[in-house]
């Protein structure tokens, strides 16, 4: 039996803001319990809602060192959907109405949560064999256990994966203040561990301590080891190239499911999509006040509106685009300038365009459900899951070839009848507008090619079942 511990700033359904929480919270459901006692640790947040801390069992509690600080640690538990998760409490560090604020708040709270993580395991009775680590705020996890904890026989042995989910979020922050807050010896402070740049980098001393590093898609993977992609930690990543690989990510089929999903108005399936499925639009159209028209394409966007998901080329040609026969739908909140773009574009093209400037679960399932193509050109895309709800939901992605977008979507060949999707490969507004409109041509001119297009996609499996499989590759390769 191999005991695994995920030690992450989030997972659902206790706290998201991200497509971590997904990972951490859905993933180790899919391992084989036989083999593998997989718990995961996150801290206690005050915004958690009450629903859950009133489940939450207080297990201990300790005082730990942080530097020259002597700091409350408790730790309670609870299980869900047969996952232990374990939480660290302390309620100077984790009050707040979201779990990330300022950065250099941030910066000493995920570096009590990394020590804090390590100091409880003693008294948890259980010693993973591997403790995986996800993304910056986790960082210092094998930093430290490298350091103070050696001298405890128990942590001897234990062994660490970093997951990188987004290398643009590093946790950087000046060396003095690091080095007063972690109290790691200054021997860590040199450009080969956590120095990078002048400055200290959490996510730069995971990497170089961790015994592997994976990454959230294939091609990500490949991507980070150049300049364009690598965040100034390319050099790193090609030094670590023999211990990094990429492992999509997948999505909990059970949730995303369009013949059970109790957010849509009608339920379909791969079966009868070509009759079902067009109510959810007509349905959606009624809701946002689009014109109502069963034939019109229509193309959704689900997204956090920042400029790494490409919404600078969609400014760019947005209005073009509205001279066509499509509808567009769009969800999520981000940079000013893009949710006051799509509230311009509702408010000049009504009928036509429907911009929703919040977040919200049901609506994103809905427009999986509804819409005929969801649009996503990003600039780059760790692994992405977005495209993965759109194949489930038989709606058609179109994307630019980058990251986890290029390794999941295969672009539509109408010579061979292949493709799940369709998509361009330099980042330009127009080269994504031509996409746009050749997968419109299809749409309109080719219907029984676009419903093909459909079917494969509907039949393609990204699961977590897929991605669990190579993780327990990674962790018998590590634990052995």
């Amino acid at each position: 039996m191999k005991k695994i511990l995920f030690v992450a700033s989030e997972a659902v359904p206790f706290i998201k803001t991200g497509g971590l929480a997904d990972v951490v919270g859905s993933l180790p459901k899919y391992f084989d319990k036989e083999q593998y006692d997989i718990r995961v640790m996150i801290p206690k947040y005050m915004c958690i809602r009450q629903e859950w801390k009133d489940q939450m069992k207080y297990v201990t509690h300790f005082y730990m060192n942080l530097a020259w600080r002597s700091q409350y640690v408790g730790i309670l538990e609870m299980e869900y959907e047969g996952v232990k998760f374990y939480f660290i409490d302390n309620e100077y560090y984790f009050a707040g109405p979201k779990p990330y604020g300022n950065i250099y708040e941030d910066i000493e709270k995920f570096a009590f949560f990394s020590k804090a993580a390590i100091s409880a395991l003693p008294s948890l009775d259980f010693r993973p064999d591997i403790i995986h680590c996800h993304d910056w705020q986790t960082g210092l996890v094998p930093v430290y256990l490298n350091d103070s904890f050696q001298d405890n026989p128990f942590f001897r042995g234990i062994k660490t994966i970093m997951t990188i989910h987004n290398l643009k979020f590093q946790g950087i922050w000046d060396m003095k203040t690091v080095k007063d807050i972690t109290g790691l010896n200054a021997s860590y402070f040199t450009p080969d561990k956590l120095e990078a740049y002048g400055d200290a980098n959490y996510l730069k001393g995971g990497i170089v301590y961790a015994d592997a590093v994976t990454t959230v898609s294939d091609t990500y993977a490949e991507e980070i080891k150049m300049p364009y992609y690598g965040e100034h930690l390319d050099g790193l990543m090609r030094a670590r190239a023999n211990s990094l690989r990429g492992i999509v990510n997948g999505i909990d089929y059970d949730e995303y499911n369009p013949e059970s999903d109790k957010y849509l108005v009608h339920n379909y399936n791969a079966v009868n999509f070509r009759k079902e499925k067009v109510k959810n639009k007509t349905a959606l159209q009624q809701e946002l006040g689009l014109d109502v028209d069963p034939k019109k394409m229509m193309i959704g966007i689900v997204s956090r509106l920042t400029d790494q998901k490409g919404f600078d080329l969609i400014a760019y040609v947005m209005d073009e685009l509205c001279q066509d026969e499509v509808q567009f739908v769009v969800l999520g909140t981000g940079e000013e300038r893009y949710e006051n773009m799509f509230r311009h574009f509702a408010w000049k093209y009504q009928g036509k365009v429907s911009a929703n400037i919040f977040y919200s679960e049901a609506m994103s399932h809905k427009v999986y459900g509804s819409c005929d193509a969801f649009l996503m050109p990003s600039q780059f895309e760790p692994c992405g899951l977005s495209q993965l709800m759109s194949l489930r939901y038989g709606t058609v992605p179109i994307v630019r070839e980058t990251g986890g977008l290029k390794d999941t979507v295969e672009p539509y060949n109408e010579y061979e009848s292949k493709g799940t999707g369709f998509s361009f490969t330099n980042y330009n507004a127009h080269e994504m507008m031509h996409t746009v409109r050749y997968a419109e041509h299809i749409y309109y001119d080719k219907k029984r090619e676009w419903n093909k297009i459909i079917d494969r996609g509907m039949a393609v499996d990204f699961s977590w079942n897929n991605s669990a499989k190579k993780y327990e590759e990674l962790y018998n390769w590590l634990a052995d």
